[in-house]
């Protein structure tokens, strides 16, 4: 069931004032760290770090996929202050659509105006190798929904708000430069987000890249249809950990875990690279 619209707008403010009052830091940055991508927020490249278990900020989802910490870490990295989100919670969880996007609304009422979205997802491209980067481009949402349907609340945004930018051109620039001079295996791609739990088949893979996808996962979109609401700059970022359905072994979320882990020394080294470069922009909002 939906919350009243005056209920959605001071429950996602409750919250944002209960982590604000553990911390003194008032990030303008937030990162999402998605399945296997969570060491990011544990590492040392994060400084002055409060960790709040989603269980104690009120209202917010818990996670329960495997590979989500489930804690919302305030602190600095490169001296840029953000909060960083280890694990989301999913649509193929049970959560409405609403609940999922709540911790972007409530990060926005923190303040945060620009977000790191990262994911695991499958490789549908042929240019894509597994344990390689994907900085998003666009997306397809086939996840039958929008989080946006329903009573719009203007205390977040317009009813009607264009996506024909929803993943900053010049935050996509700016990455892609980064990984390629840090000597990544990084691209530039589509996303086709799609519910989960289950794997896709090969006849839907083939559907996808018939589409113009080039990697797919299960969540991401509604954080960025959400954000893009609000007015939030997005960047994006899959890891691919596995190719998709049809093009190699059967597929297993454990693999999912091992390659994030493969990939943690460069995923973190990108991040550090590039939150700075985001910093400056946000600074000019």
């Amino acid at each position: 069931m939906s919350l009243p619209l005056s209920d959605a707008y001071n429950t996602a403010h409750s919250a944002a004032h209960h982590i604000c009052s553990l911390t003194p830091l008032r990030p303008k940055i937030a990162v999402v760290l998605g399945s296997g991508l969570g060491a990011f927020a544990d590492s040392e490249a994060m400084t002055d770090a409060v960790r709040i278990p989603f269980a104690g900020i009120p209202n917010f989802p818990q996670s329960t996929a495997i590979g989500h910490a489930g804690k919302l870490v305030v602190g600095k990295v490169a001296g840029v202050p953000i909060a960083a989100m280890q694990g989301r919670v999913h649509f193929y969880e049970g959560y409405s659509m609403e609940q999922v996007v709540f911790p972007m609304r409530v990060l926005w009422k923190m303040g945060v105006r620009a977000v790191i979205l990262t994911n695991a997802g499958g490789g549908i491209s042929s240019k894509l190798e597994q344990g390689c980067l994907v900085v998003l481009s666009d997306h397809i949402n086939m996840l039958g929904t929008n989080p946006m349907i329903g009573p719009n609340d203007d205390q977040f945004g317009l009813r009607f708000f264009d996506m024909s930018e929803a993943y900053d051109p010049g935050y996509r620039e700016f990455t892609l430069r980064e990984g390629h001079k840090q000597g990544i295996n990084i691209h530039e791609g589509v996303y086709i987000a799609v519910t989960g739990p289950s794997y896709e088949t090969p006849a839907e893979i083939r559907a996808f890249r018939t589409l113009g996808a080039d990697v797919v996962g299960m969540s991401t979109v509604p954080e960025v249809i959400a954000a893009r609401h609000m007015g939030i700059k997005v960047l994006a970022i899959s890891c691919v950990t596995n190719l998709a359905a049809g093009m190699g072994a059967p597929l297993d979320h454990k693999e999912v875990l091992e390659t994030g882990e493969k990939v943690r020394g460069q995923f973190i080294s990108l991040l550090t690279a590039v939150i700075p470069k985001i910093a400056a922009d946000v600074e000019r909002l």
